[in-house]
């Protein structure tokens, strides 16, 4: 694999992360017309989101290892079971969490976002059904991009996620800005859009896909092994990903107790701090093919090349869009309608996360993410949930609640966080027994 294909890999990654994080730019700024309270629901219940949908989306990930090592092998018979089991249980694992938050959204709410004001928990109560409903549309969308990624059509899985999340904010302004339906219509958008999103994924997958040879059929009978292959990297992830996000949420909790104009605050910085990371994300994103090949050829020298050349690539990235980003500050801001008070807070946050990030970032998001693609999965996420908690739970209550530093004590606690878990996985990377492990 040269640098020429890897770019082909990566720049419909850049692409898709680009829309994904700007759409979901602009839904957050087009809530915003509905006042302070969407925006807060909005962001409570995405926080609730993003942990519930990093389960199947880590499975997923695991799948993306299994089918890149098995196509670096040449085992065509092996990636496209590996692909079926990704999809099928990916599926599965959606169905049974959406099922669940429904049945219990009341008692989720009122334990985790209890001290917020009325309007703001009616609203997050519309959403959260709403979101879980729509948990398989996205699985399915997910599981199938995975299986693209492994294979390395990340065109198809360009094409497959700009369906979803094109029609997603084109309902969002007919509902929001026309209809003026608020919450409610976001929901009703994001449930039409994701399933749509996986009709067009089955129908691609199974008409229009010639390598991975699927059949409908291929969905129900796929061997226990191979289930058991994808589970030994997606359990792990998985895992991190629920301690992970549920460290985020329990911040999330501190920040609820600081006040409406805090939450909003946290929402919108977060938002543009996510602009600034597109290409670093895109990164390491591909990162998990390009070593997941290299080690299903049995080229460790090729993966550890590719991964040093990926941290530095991601650290630049990230310097270059600060450079570009920052001095836009004002009319990016500007498209959430923020109340003045706290655009000179949200300005502080970024500044700071955008300086920190350039050399902290990339060790902490983009090896941990070439280390799981080499089947290192249990270290990595050992070392992710360990950290999270101690550093980003604790260290960001005692910062920004004990010591009142609040919004700013709750960042500067997760750039800490990065730091201390980059320096472990750099030490893990320096040694062998990342490479040790025998998937296929």
């Amino acid at each position: 694999m040269d640098y020429r294909q890897i770019f082909a890999l990566f720049l419909p990654i850049l692409i898709d992360q680009a829309f994904i994080v700007g759409l979901n730019l602009l839904n957050t700024a087009m809530i915003s017309s509905s006042g302070v309270a969407a925006v807060s629901a909005v962001n409570m219940v995405d926080s609730l989101n993003i942990f519930l949908i990093s389960v199947f989306v880590a499975v997923a990930t695991g799948g993306t290892v299994v089918v890149a090592q098995y196509k670096g092998s040449g085992n065509d018979l092996m990636v496209s079971r590996a692909s079926a089991g990704t999809i099928t249980a990916v599926a599965l694992i959606a169905l049974g969490i959406g099922l669940l938050i429904m049945g219990l959204h009341n008692p989720l709410l009122n334990l985790l976002f209890g001290s917020a004001s009325a309007d703001v928990m009616d609203n997050a109560k519309i959403y959260l059904i709403g979101s879980s409903a729509s948990y398989v549309g996205i699985a399915i969308v997910s599981a199938v991009c995975a299986a693209l990624r492994g294979v390395g059509k990340t065109r198809a899985s360009l094409a497959l996620s700009l369906i979803m999340n094109l029609l997603y904010v084109v309902l969002n302004v007919v509902f929001i800005n026309f209809l003026h339906m608020g919450v409610p219509g976001m929901t009703l958008a994001i449930n039409i859009a994701r399933y749509a999103g996986a009709v067009c994924a089955l129908f691609y997958l199974f008409r229009m896909e010639a390598t991975l040879h699927l059949h409908l059929r291929d969905l129900v009978h796929f061997p226990l092994s191979m289930l058991r292959k994808i589970m030994f990297i997606g359990i792990p992830f998985a895992a991190e990903q629920m301690f992970f996000n549920g460290g985020k949420i329990l911040t999330q909790v501190f920040i609820v107790s600081l006040g409406t104009y805090a939450i909003a605050t946290n929402a919108i910085g977060a938002s543009l701090a996510g602009v600034i990371q597109i290409p670093a994300a895109a990164l390491s994103l591909t990162v998990v093919t390009v070593v997941g090949q290299c080690i299903g050829r049995g080229n460790i020298a090729d993966a550890r090349k590719f991964m040093k050349s990926f941290l530095w690539l991601g650290s630049a990235s990230l310097a270059l869009t600060g450079l570009i980003l920052m001095p836009f500050f004002r009319p990016l801001v500007g498209l959430f309608d923020p109340p003045a008070e706290i655009v000179d807070d949200i300005f502080l946050l970024l500044l700071i996360n955008t300086i920190i990030q350039v050399p902290l970032w990339s060790i902490s998001f983009i090896l941990p993410s070439a280390l799981r693609a080499a089947g290192d999965s249990r270290f990595t996420s050992v070392t992710s949930m360990l950290t999270m908690w101690l550093f980003r739970v604790v260290f960001g209550y005692v910062l920004g609640i004990t010591l009142g530093f609040g919004i700013l004590g709750v960042w500067v606690a997760m750039n800490c966080e990065w730091g201390v878990r980059g320096a472990i996985f750099l030490w893990r990377f320096r040694g062998k027994k990342w490479y040790a492990h025998r998937l296929i």
